[in-house]
């Protein structure tokens, strides 16, 4: 009896347009990610009117009309820009505060990581432009959702993690923090405050955000000296 022949899954060619098509969408998102890097360093350094697409090209090592066909303006690239920047802020935000053991806690290691960067006002910038170009304003839109869903899901979770009993519902603590981070930065950039000024206000600003159960702080004070001690030498 011959042998039962065993089949293989074809290997893909090099020349199969399966292949090139992924290739294709490969080398565009690495592309769109460059020219979205060297535009949010120029534009924060520059500004929007002093930042050429020939400038942004040569930062990203890419073609002029690269530009325009993924972005088509330089102003849409500009606001898209803006809003990857502030995404990665709010998670940089999020992370930041993981560590936080109170509510005041949680709220400055949020307040403070905000001020830290130029990331508020390059938005509210984007924010700004919009306003004279309403085909961007969706991309703004899209983002500013994402802000708050993202961050009312972080600020329920450490709640419910701490027991902390929150002054307000997730969802509207998540729009005050950064309704409030956006005025405040607005304000201050336009005064030149320092970043521990505009910590500052914003910790002045949105007060209280949650408050710790009475005697929770107190035992899990108790629990970390117990576990600290050494060991007790038992008697023979």
């Amino acid at each position: 009896m011959a042998p039962k022949s065993v089949q293989t899954a074809p290997e893909v060619s090099a020349d199969d347009p399966r292949h090139a098509a992924r290739a294709t969408r490969t080398a565009g998102r690495q592309m769109r990610s460059r020219l979205l890097d060297g535009a949010s360093r120029l534009f924060r350094e520059r500004g929007l009117a002093g930042t050429s697409i020939s400038d942004i090209a040569a930062a990203a090592d890419a073609f002029p009309s690269q530009i325009t066909y993924y972005f088509r303006t330089k102003e849409a690239l500009f606001v898209e820009a803006a809003c990857r920047e502030m995404l990665y802020l709010a998670r940089a935000t999020e992370q930041a505060a993981l560590q936080a053991r109170t509510p005041r806690e949680y709220t400055h290691a949020l307040a403070e990581t905000v001020t830290a960067t130029d990331t508020v006002a390059f938005f509210a910038e984007a924010l700004t432009l919009t306003r004279r170009r309403q085909d961007l304003a969706p991309l703004v839109e899209r983002t500013i959702e994402r802000l708050h869903s993202e961050g009312a899901r972080a600020y329920a979770g450490q709640v419910e993690r701490h027991g902390w009993r929150s002054l307000r519902a997730p969802e509207e603590s998540s729009r005050r923090f950064w309704a409030v981070a956006v005025g405040v930065m607005i304000e201050g950039h336009a005064m030149g405050r320092s970043a521990e000024d505009l910590c500052s206000e914003m910790l002045r600003v949105l007060g209280d955000q949650a408050t710790t159960p009475p005697g929770t702080e107190s035992a899990r004070l108790r629990v970390v000296d117990d576990n600290d001690k050494p060991d007790r030498e038992t008697s023979s």
